[in-house]
């Protein structure tokens, strides 16, 4: 059993991760062509990429592969000769079972120690690869910025990619626009020795240079002419080399994080936003005093109150009648200053929720992926329940229906994954109910796989399917004749 498993679990294995690492480079393709990569930096972001779909291509790897393994056999009617020898499907699956297990610790472990490593050599690569320039490349008749401060026009390029007419170079190093140019007819594209530089050789040209450091010289506009015949630039092109970033500064992110640390960074981020909480309750009642108890009075108002005469006002009490107790300047000042407090207020509670959603959204990213680990690796062993006797009932081997039962699973699984983990990411559903509502779906259904084939039930048998519909049929007939009587 174990040797008829193996064969096709490293096969649809590498299968799976090789799908996937296609979607990974259509995702990407933009990022990576056209930057004269080498070749070594491609391989290894290849790799560190595969090994981050490990998690997500094992439990389809188990899924298609038990589905082949029991499907075979039950094909050949092997599984037929194991019963008859008196070995029940239940113990026959037994040793694929310790496997499977074995299985969903490795890919826990593995989940936890090398996915995060992975995580973070993956992010940080693939980050200095996006960031880095374009490879220096000259079209006809289009403007090149690729150099820094500098825009080269060339209008025509000769077959052996050197010789290059009606050459245009604007210098932007003075930061003050189009003040230097270089113009020639014609000239040659070489690069350094050591691959560093790119030298222009420029013939029959000019260089126009406007004089910046004269006073009023966007009146006068004086500028400068240098013809030549002969002229020499040289452009460094280390600017196009890839820079790699310091890993540590990617290692605080939450999908390169373990257990450990996953649960260290939700507690403090959980306490950090119960004080940010706290404080901003304490600041909002001592910044407006007037907004959070209404008995208390501004200085401006105290001083106004007391100017008045007592007996030309009426007895002072809360509510909108205090208006009355003031001029109508008085009362124009009232209400712009409560006007603008009440503004005051709202802009900084918006602030204030924001700042607290965004902690709390940090804190649901964490224990999103906390509960990642270890609901791809119990679906290794799910996808094995759901997999084995689904093969041993359908009885079908190879690479045709398998495959496709196969993907119709994994994809049911996967579209309830990902829409949990959006719902518990937004704030929808709880954690727990959006991470492992795939697992709550699919677990009933690889038990009832498992009895169905270990007890010998038929499942896609349709004589029987018709007999235990029409019993329903039965007794809605039943109902019908006792509310007639």
């Amino acid at each position: 059993m174990l040797t008829s498993f193996l064969g096709p679990f490293v096969f649809t294995f590498f299968v799976a991760l090789f799908i996937l690492l296609l979607q990974f480079l259509w995702k990407y393709l933009d990022d990576l062509v056209g930057k004269g990569l080498e070749w070594h930096i491609i391989a290894r972001l290849m790799f560190y990429a595969s090994s981050t779909f490990v998690p997500l291509a094992l439990p389809l790897a188990i899924l298609l592969s038990s589905l082949m393994t029991f499907g075979n056999l039950g094909e050949h009617y092997e599984l037929v000769a194991i019963k008859a020898a008196g070995i029940s499907l239940r113990k026959a699956m037994r040793p694929l079972v310790f496997l499977s297990v074995f299985l969903t610790i490795l890919a826990f472990l593995f989940a936890n120690y090398v996915l995060p490593l992975a995580n973070l050599k993956f992010g940080s690569l693939l980050y200095d690869v996006r960031q880095k320039k374009l490879a220096f490349n000259l079209n006809e008749g289009m403007f090149n910025n690729s150099l820094d401060n500098f825009v080269i026009y060339i209008g025509k390029k000769d077959k052996d990619n050197k010789t290059i007419y009606d050459v245009k170079i604007y210098d932007h190093t003075a930061r003050m626009g189009d003040t230097k140019v270089i113009t020639a007819k014609k000239g040659i594209v070489e690069l350094s020795p050591d691959q560093t530089k790119v030298i222009f050789t420029l013939f029959n040209g000019s260089r126009y240079t406007e004089i910046t450091d004269q006073r009023n010289y966007r009146v006068t506009r004086p500028f400068e002419i240098l013809h030549f015949k002969r002229f020499v630039r040289t452009f460094d092109l280390t600017q196009f080399d890839l820079s790699r970033t310091n890993e540590n500064l990617f290692k605080s992110h939450y999908s390169m994080l373990n257990i450990r640390q996953l649960n260290h960074s939700i507690d403090s981020l959980s306490k950090q936003r119960e004080k940010r909480l706290d404080y901003f309750k304490r600041k909002f009642l001592t910044q407006y005093p007037t907004i959070a108890h209404a008995d208390t009075l501004t200085d401006s108002l105290k001083q106004e109150q007391a100017k008045t005469v007592k007996d030309t006002i009426a007895p002072y009490h809360l509510g909108y009648p205090l208006l009355s107790n003031f001029n109508n300047d008085t009362k124009a000042q009232i209400l712009e200053t409560a006007q603008n407090q009440s503004r005051n207020a709202k802009d900084n509670i918006i602030f204030y929720k924001n700042e607290l959603y965004n902690k709390e959204q940090m804190i649901v990213k964490h224990q999103v992926i906390w509960h990642k680990k270890f609901s791809l690796s119990i679906a290794c062993l799910i996808f094995f329940f759901i997999g084995a006797p689904l093969g041993a009932i359908i009885r079908k081997g190879g690479l045709g229906f398998p495959v496709v039962i196969s993907v119709l699973f994994f994809v049911l699984y996967y579209i309830l994954s990902i829409s949990g983990e959006k719902a518990a990411s937004t704030g929808e559903w709880n954690i727990i109910l959006g991470m492992w509502m795939s697992t709550i779906v699919v677990l009933p259904l690889g038990f009832f796989l498992t009895y169905k084939a270990t007890t010998d039930a038929p499942l896609l048998d349709y004589d029987s399917w018709k007999k235990f519909f029409d019993k329903f049929a039965f007794l809605k007939k039943l109902k019908l004749k006792s509310k007639k009587k």
